[in-house]
């Protein structure tokens, strides 16, 4: 069997089934049609205000966004926030958990910024592999006392491959009354649908990553808890300005389709380095590390050289927001972290591409020309 197939077969069941143009063509359809349920022509062609409306103790046209994203995601309620996805995921938590509570958590390396959460927030965790349901069940019935199950919805780690709407129905089947909070960074339309719409209680998201604002995001869910997220951040500093919201909301319309698009073109890009289209590549396969992209694995171990190289010939090297509006060009960068835990020698031999709003022969033709540049770099 190919280095190619081996590596294709072991990250096979990690890959997320994504939306195909005409799913993403219907999610922005139904998305306008919820605009025109709750905005009036003259409110939507407004900026947006500002301030602490007496109404709605907010800015009014972000209550109508939210109102709008609400319907859309089919939910009780939804509150946009400050913080970006990090900060949605602390500002549900800490309105269902107080200090020394458990939650229910994937055995797996969990994301930083989350860990950090859980730390400030004086998070007890009980883990279980969420890629067996049956530990699942055997885990929720031996420990009572987690009032919260938080399930990651992108991968935490290469070998992951659980259902996101399988694992959920099994907590609810369990635990009917337990909270489940879904971090569906990476994933909001993208996917089939987030946390919300396969039951879970909330979901969470950074609206950066949808060709948003900076540092807004959602949280969708019960009316009970988001109701009391509204009523902590009381603060006129604290708000969404309607400004802020009405950005977020026009630029949500376009990421379900270019989000198909660039998946479309990581395929194509998978397939065709995989063909030989490009020398000095051993294999090439994809992954949900984060964003869905192809890692690629070199002959030569002259990964960082590449990265460096790839520069000069127009690819982007590290991420913005994890293809915010900011990322077009295509990136070439380094294997994630949790990854190079399970394969280190991908520190030297491995690149994770992306394509952003490239196609995969723009991508191509800097491989071309970067990696025999950086051979000649090792040889020297």
């Amino acid at each position: 069997m190919s280095t190619y197939n081996r590596a294709e077969l072991k990250y096979a069941k990690s890959v997320l089934p994504s939306l195909s143009i005409q799913e993403a063509q219907e999610k922005q359809f139904k998305l306008v049609d919820r605009m025109s349920r709750y905005f009036k022509g003259r409110q939507f062609l407004s900026m947006g205000d500002l301030g602490v409306s007496p109404a709605y103790k907010r800015p009014e046209q972000t209550y109508l966004v939210e109102r709008v994203l609400a319907d859309f995601f089919e939910a009780e309620d939804c509150a946009l926030v400050r913080g970006a996805g990090t900060g949605a995921i602390r500002n549900i938590l800490s309105m269902l958990l107080s200090p020394g509570d458990e939650m229910f958590i994937h055995t797996a390396p969990v994301y930083t910024t989350t860990k950090e959460t859980l730390r400030i927030l004086g998070i007890k965790t009980v883990q279980a592999d969420y890629n067996h349901l049956e530990e699942v069940r055997m885990t929720i019935r031996s420990n009572q006392n987690p009032k919260v199950f938080y399930i990651q919805h992108a991968r935490q780690q290469p070998t992951d491959h659980y259902q996101l709407a399988e694992v959920i129905k099994a907590v609810k089947e369990e635990r009917p009354d337990l909270p489940i909070v879904v971090d569906d960074n990476y994933c909001a339309l993208k996917t089939k649908g987030i946390g919300v719409e396969l039951g879970a209680d909330y979901s969470t998201f950074s609206g950066f990553k949808l060709l948003g604002p900076e540092g807004i995001a959602v949280i969708a869910g019960k009316k009970e808890a988001i109701e009391r997220v509204h009523h902590y951040n009381y603060s006129g500093g604290g708000q969404v300005q309607g400004y802020e919201a009405m950005e977020l909301l026009r630029m949500m319309t376009f990421a379900p389709v270019s989000l198909a698009i660039q998946n479309e073109q990581v395929e194509e890009l998978c397939r065709r380095l995989n063909e030989g289209t490009v020398n000095g590549i051993r294999a090439a396969y994809m992954t949900n590390a984060q964003s869905k992209n192809v890692i690629v694995e070199l002959e030569d171990p002259i990964a960082q050289r590449v990265i460096s190289i790839s520069d000069e010939h127009g690819a982007a090297t590290h991420p913005v927001g994890a293809e915010s509006k900011y990322e077009i060009i295509p990136m070439i960068y380094r294997v994630s972290g949790s990854f190079l835990e399970a394969q280190p020698e991908l520190k030297e031999y491995g690149l994770r591409i992306n394509p952003m709003k490239s196609g995969a022969g723009t991508i191509i033709g800097i491989l071309e020309k970067v990696i025999p540049l950086a051979k000649e770099v090792q040889h020297r």
